[in-house]
C-alpha cells in the first residue's frame, strides 16, 4: 500500500469508531480495526501495523491534537478523523508539509486533496512539537477535562508521570497455565517459535513480550500453555487465594480471563461458577476453557446482580455458600487506557455516578454468597478513589459481618516476595497498581473476610439436655 492508502484506511477506521454507539467499557478501536482488516484480507502485516500506528497516534493524543487544530486553524478546521490524522502526521511523526500534500492528492485509494483551510492547518503545524506551555493541564496530560480534578487530587505533582505511563502503549503480557506448563517450559515453547518472553516482575506466572506478535497462531497458545492477561490482572486473581477443593464464584466473569486464572489455581478440583449478565460473553469463554484444559467451571447467566440464583446459593447456617467470591466490577477502566485509549473520550460524569451505584449493588448482592470464614474479593481496573477505597469503606460500613483482609497479608500467603507498595494512602490494606509505579495496567484490589459465626454459650438447661441425649438407651 502507498502511504496515502494507509492514511485513508486509518481515517476510515477512526470514522467507524466515532460512529459506534457503544459503552465506554467496550473496545471499539480494536473491534473497528479488526473488522476493517477482516473485510480486506489483502492488506499485509506491515501495512496493518502502520495503519494501526496512525490510528493509535490519534487515540492516545487526541486532546493535544484537538488543541493544536483549534490553535493553528483559528477555529476554521473542525477536529474530525481526517484533520486529526493530518495533525498527528505533523506533530507525532514529524512529516513535512510536502509529504502531506503528496499523500492527500485524491489518487486511487488515497485521501481527497487538502482544502484551503487544511492547507493553512498544515502550514501552521509543520515543524511543531506536541507540547506547548499554554496548554491546560488536562490537555497536556491527554485526559478529559471533567476527570482532571479527580486524578489531580489523587496524584498531585505525580500526575504527569502517571498519565505519561498510562498514555503509552502496553506490552503483551501472558499468563502461564500451570495445568499444562511451568514458566520455563512455556518460555522455551515460545522461543522455539522465535518469540522472546521475559518473566514478569510481580506475577510468578507472567511472561512479558515487548512487542505485539501473532500469538494466536503459535503452538504454545493453541495448546493452552499461555493466555493473554495483563500482569496486574494476574495478580488480582492470585490474591483471591483460590485453592483445590474450594467452592468459588467469579461474579462478573465476562469472557473468562480471571475465571481461567482462578480455575488453574484450583487445579481443576472443586467447583467454580462463572457468572455474568451477558450470556454471549460466557459463551465466548467456553473455547478458552477447553483450550486450557479446565473442567471444573459451571457457566451461569444471571438476569442481574439480584438474580434469584444468588439468594438460592447463599449459605444457610453451616451449609452452602462459597469460600471465595471474586467481583471484577464494571468501572471506568482508566487503568486500561494503555490498551483502550479511546475509552477515555466515551466516559462522562454520569457514567461515573451510575457505575458507583452499580458497584455498590453488585458488592452488596455478591456478599450474600460468601460463607462464614470465606472471602469476598473486589477488583477494578480503575484508578479513582471513588470506585476503589470509597467503595470498600462503604461496603464495610454497611456489612458488620465482614472485616477487611489486608492485601499485604494475602500477598504474603499467595505470591510472596516483595509487596508492591503504593505512594497513595492505601498502605497494606488495599493493593494499588499503576503503569508508572509497577509496569502493570492500573488495578485495585480489596479483600473482605466474612466473620465466622459465633457459638452461643450453652445455658444450664441446654447442658442438661445435651447430657440426656448422650446417655445410652435401652433397646
Amino acid at each position: 500500500m502507498t502511504p496515502g492508502a494507509r492514511i485513508a484506511a486509518a481515517v476510515d477506521i477512526l470514522e467507524a469508531i466515532d460512529n459506534a454507539s457503544i459503552p465506554a467499557a467496550t473496545k471499539p478501536a480494536d473491534d473497528a480495526a479488526a473488522n476493517y482488516f477482516r473485510r480486506r484480507r489483502y492488506i499485509g502485516a506491515k501495512d496493518r501495523a502502520q495503519i494501526s500506528a496512525y490510528l493509535y497516534a490519534v487515540l492516545r493524543r487526541r486532546a493535544v491534537i484537538d488543541w493544536w487544530i483549534a490553535r493553528a486553524s483559528r477555529g476554521e478546521v473542525t477536529p474530525n478523523p481526517r484533520s486529526r490524522i493530518i495533525a498527528a502526521l505533523l506533530l507525532v511523526d514529524a512529516w513535512a508539509a510536502e509529504e502531506i500534500a503528496k499523500s492527500f492528492d485524491g489518487g486511487r485509494f488515497r485521501p481527497a486533496p487538502l482544502s484551503r483551510d487544511e492547507e493553512r492547518l498544515v502550514l501552521g503545524l509543520a515543524g511543531r512539537s506536541l507540547t506547548h506551555p499554554e496548554m491546560p493541564r488536562a490537555v497536556a496530560n491527554d485526559i478529559p477535562d471533567w476527570l482532571e480534578p479527580y486524578l489531580a487530587k489523587l496524584y498531585g505533582n505525580r500526575l504527569e508521570t502517571e498519565m505519561a505511563a498510562l498514555n503509552a502503549s502496553a506490552p503483551l503480557d501472558l499468563r502461564v497455565n500451570p495445568l499444562k506448563a511451568d514458566r520455563d517450559t512455556a518460555r522455551r515453547a515460545l522461543a522455539a517459535e522465535h518469540i522472546d518472553a521475559d518473566p514478569t516482575r510481580w506475577s510468578p506466572l507472567g511472561l512479558r513480550v515487548a512487542h505485539r506478535v501473532p500469538l494466536a497462531g503459535t503452538a504454545a497458545f493453541k495448546d493452552g500453555l499461555v493466555e493473554v492477561q495483563d500482569e496486574g490482572s494476574q495478580i488480582a486473581a492470585l490474591l483471591a487465594g483460590a485453592r483445590p477443593g474450594m467452592r468459588v464464584v467469579d461474579f462478573c466473569a465476562g469472557a473468562g480471563g480471571k475465571t481461567l486464572a482462578l480455575a488453574a489455581a484450583m487445579r481443576n478440583r472443586g467447583k467454580l461458577v462463572a457468572c455474568d449478565t451477558a450470556e454471549w460473553r460466557l459463551e465466548r469463554a467456553g473455547k478458552r476453557l477447553r483450550r486450557a484444559g479446565i473442567s471444573n467451571v459451571e457457566r451461569r447467566a444471571l438476569s442481574s446482580e439480584r438474580d434469584p440464583w444468588v439468594k438460592h446459593h447463599a449459605p444457610k447456617g453451616k451449609e452452602g455458600g462459597f469460600d471465595r467470591v471474586f467481583v471484577d466490577a464494571p468501572c471506568l477502566g482508566i487503568g486500561s487506557w494503555r490498551r483502550n485509549p479511546d475509552a477515555k473520550w466515551r466516559s462522562s460524569p454520569q457514567d461515573l455516578a451510575e457505575l458507583i451505584e452499580r458497584q455498590h449493588a453488585i458488592l452488596d448482592s455478591a456478599a450474600r454468597l460468601v460463607k462464614p470464614g470465606g472471602r469476598l474479593i473486589y477488583a477494578t481496573c480503575s484508578l479513582l478513589r471513588e470506585e476503589n477505597e470509597a467503595q470498600a469503606e462503604t461496603f464495610l460500613d454497611a456489612h458488620g459481618d465482614f472485616m477487611l483482609y489486608p492485601a499485604a497479608r494475602a500477598w504474603a500467603e499467595t505470591i510472596g516476595g516483595d509487596y508492591p507498595q503504593s505512594d497513595r494512602p492505601a498502605g497494606d490494606n488495599y493493593l494499588r497498581l499503576t503503569p508508572a509505579a509497577h509496569g502493570t495496567d492500573g488495578f485495585f484490589v480489596a479483600l473482605f473476610e466474612r466473620k465466622a459465626e459465633k457459638k452461643e454459650p450453652l445455658t444450664a438447661e441446654d447442658a442438661k439436655d445435651a447430657q440426656r441425649a448422650q446417655r445410652p438407651r435401652c433397646g
